[in-house]
C-alpha cells in the first residue's frame, strides 16, 4: 500500500492500527472459536467475518488518507442528514434489530450496521466545518454556541432513544472539547456543563437498568449471577492471566463463562491470554495513536483540519479510556468496543476511515509547508 511509504510520523500511526487489528483479529478467533462452532457451526465464522471488515477497512483507509480532507466538507450536512434520517429508521419495525435491549443496528440484510458508529464521525465532521466557517462569531451565543449544540443535540437524542448512553455521553465530551478549541465562550461551555451534569444523573435515576448497573459497580458480589457477572468473569480473566498469561487459546473465561468475550470485553480475554505484558502493550499502542493524533492536528492546519484531526483523536481515544476502564470494573458496565480490536464491521471500518482521513490531513499539512520552504 502506498501509505506504508509515508514520512516515518506517518507510517506510526499505520504501524500502530495495523498491529491493534491484526492483534485483535488474532484475539477474536481465539475467544470465538468455541462460541461459533456451538451458535453458527462454523468455529471461524466470527474470524472470516473480521477478516472481510479488514479488509473493506483497509481498502477505504487507503481512499481517504489520499481524498483531500478539505473536500469532506462538502459532505458535513449531507453526512448529518443521513445519520439522521438513519437512526429515524432504526425505529421503524423491521429495519432496526434490536439486541440487548437496545435497537442500535440497521438491518441491511446481508450486513447489521450500527448507525451510532457513523453519526459520531459525521457529528464531528459538522463541527469541524461549522465552527472553522463561523471563526468570527464563535463568540456569539446564537451562531457560536446554541446552532452546533441544537443541531448535535437532535442526534444525540435520536441516539439516547435506541438507548445508547455511553455513546451520547462520548459525543457531548467531545462537542464540549471542539467547541473549546474552536473559540467559543468558556462562559456558555461551562453554563452547559452545569446543565449536562445534573440531566445526567437524572437520566441515570430514572431508569432501572441504568440504575442497576450503578449498584452492582459498587459492589458486583451482590448480584454476582445477574448485573455483577460480567464484571466478576473479566475480573478473573485478569486474575488468571498474571504477568505473561496462559497463552493464546488457552484461556478458559471465553467458555461460555465471560459474556460478549470476543467484543466489548476483548481486553479481558487478552488479559487471561497474554497477561499483564499483553494488556500493557495495547495501552501503550493506544497512547501512541492518540499522541499522534494531537501532533498532527496541532501541526500548523488550518482550523478544520485542526478541529477535525481533533475530533477523530478524542473519538478512538475516548472509546478505548473508556472501553479499558470498563473492563478493569473503574466504571459501570457500557457496551462500547474497544477501537480496531473488538468485533464488528461497523466500527472497525468507521475507525481505519478515521485513521486515513488523519493520514491526509498530516501529508496535506507536510505539502503546505513544504510548499512555503520552497517560495522562501
Amino acid at each position: 500500500m502506498e501509505f506504508l511509504s509515508a514520512k516515518k510520523s506517518d507510517l506510526i500511526l499505520v504501524l500502530v492500527t495495523l498491529c491493534l487489528v491484526t492483534f485483535g483479529t488474532a484475539m477474536i478467533y481465539s475467544s470465538s472459536f468455541i462460541m461459533a462452532s456451538s451458535m453458527k457451526g462454523d468455529g471461524y465464522y466470527f474470524l472470516k467475518r473480521q477478516l472481510g471488515f479488514f479488509a473493506a477497512g483497509l481498502g477505504l483507509m487507503y481512499l481517504f488518507s489520499r481524498m483531500h480532507y478539505e473536500r469532506l466538507r462538502k459532505f458535513a450536512y449531507p453526512a448529518l442528514g443521513l445519520a439522521a434520517v438513519l437512526l429515524v429508521a432504526l425505529m421503524i419495525p423491521g429495519i432496526g434489530i434490536r439486541k440487548n435491549g437496545a435497537t442500535r443496528w440497521l438491518n441491511l440484510g446481508f450486513f447489521a450496521f450500527q448507525v451510532a458508529e457513523f453519526a459520531k464521525v459525521a457529528i464531528i465532521l459538522f463541527l469541524a466545518h461549522y465552527l472553522a466557517s463561523n471563526e468570527k462569531y464563535l463568540r456569539e451565543f446564537k451562531r457560536g454556541f446554541l446552532i452546533p449544540l441544537g443541531i448535535a443535540g437532535v442526534l444525540m437524542v435520536l441516539i439516547i432513544r435506541q438507548p445508547d448512553f455511553g455513546t451520547m455521553v462520548i459525543i457531548g465530551v467531545i462537542l464540549m472539547a471542539m467547541l473549546c478549541l474552536a473559540g467559543s465562550r468558556m462562559l456558555h461551555i461551562a453554563a452547559l456543563v452545569a446543565a449536562a451534569v445534573p440531566v445526567g444523573v437524572w437520566m441515570i435515576l430514572s431508569n432501572p437498568y441504568r440504575m442497576k448497573r450503578i449498584l452492582s459497580f459498587r459492589n458486583p458480589w451482590e448480584s454476582a449471577r445477574d448485573s455483577g457477572f460480567q464484571i466478576i468473569q473479566s475480573w478473573l480473566s485478569f486474575g488468571s492471566g498474571g504477568p505473561f498469561g496462559v497463552g493464546l487459546g488457552d484461556g478458559m473465561q471465553k467458555l461460555f463463562y465471560l459474556p460478549e468475550p470476543h467484543t466489548d470485553f476483548i481486553l479481558s480475554v487478552v488479559a487471561e491470554e497474554a497477561g499483564f505484558i499483553g494488556v500493557a502493550a495495547v495501552i501503550a499502542l493506544f497512547c501512541i495513536f492518540v499522541i499522534k493524533g494531537f501532533i498532527i492536528a496541532f501541526k500548523k492546519q488550518d482550523t478544520f483540519g485542526t478541529l477535525l484531526a481533533c475530533g477523530i483523536t478524542m473519538l478512538i481515544g475516548l472509546e478505548a479510556i473508556i472501553n479499558i476502564a470498563v473492563v478493569l470494573g473503574l466504571i459501570p458496565t457500557k457496551g462500547l468496543a474497544l477501537p480496531f480490536m473488538s468485533y464488528g464491521g461497523s466500527s472497525l471500518v468507521m475507525s481505519m476511515i478515521c485513521v486515513g482521513i488523519l493520514l491526509n490531513i498530516s501529508t496535506a499539512s507536510e505539502n503546505r509547508a513544504a510548499a512555503r520552504r520552497a517560495r522562501n
